[in-house]
């Protein structure tokens, strides 16, 4: 539910930073981007906790590099939204696209067993 909160606002804050393409609407859409992957990286560490730390899942996920890379960017693209927001979009853009080339991790995971 956590995570499905912050999923919700993307699109207001998305109309917000698309109307006024200013530092505070992409400081603010930034926030919402940082806490929907906070909320992600906890559901994967809860998920590792509640199948164990030998299930597919846990060995696939691992540490989750790809998660805590997208919020140290996040964090990036918050602080530097006061110098250039089109820094930030940049940025955002990146992470984007970062998670758009496919994951094998699980997949892999899954066709070994």
């Amino acid at each position: 539910m956590h995570l499905l909160f912050w999923l919700s606002l993307i699109p207001f804050v998305t109309n917000w930073m698309g109307e006024h393409f200013e530092t505070d609407p992409v400081a603010v859409y930034g926030g919402v981007l940082w806490f929907a992957g906070l909320a992600y990286y906890i559901l994967s560490r809860a998920l590792i906790s509640h199948h164990g730390k030998e299930s597919v899942i846990a060995i696939a996920i691992g540490k989750d590099e790809k998660g805590l890379r997208s919020l140290y960017i996040y964090t990036a693209a918050i602080i530097l939204s006061f110098l250039s927001p089109w820094i930030s979009a940049a940025l955002y853009v990146i992470v984007a696209v970062m998670w758009l080339i496919p994951d094998r991790r699980i997949e892999e995971r899954v066709a070994q067993k």
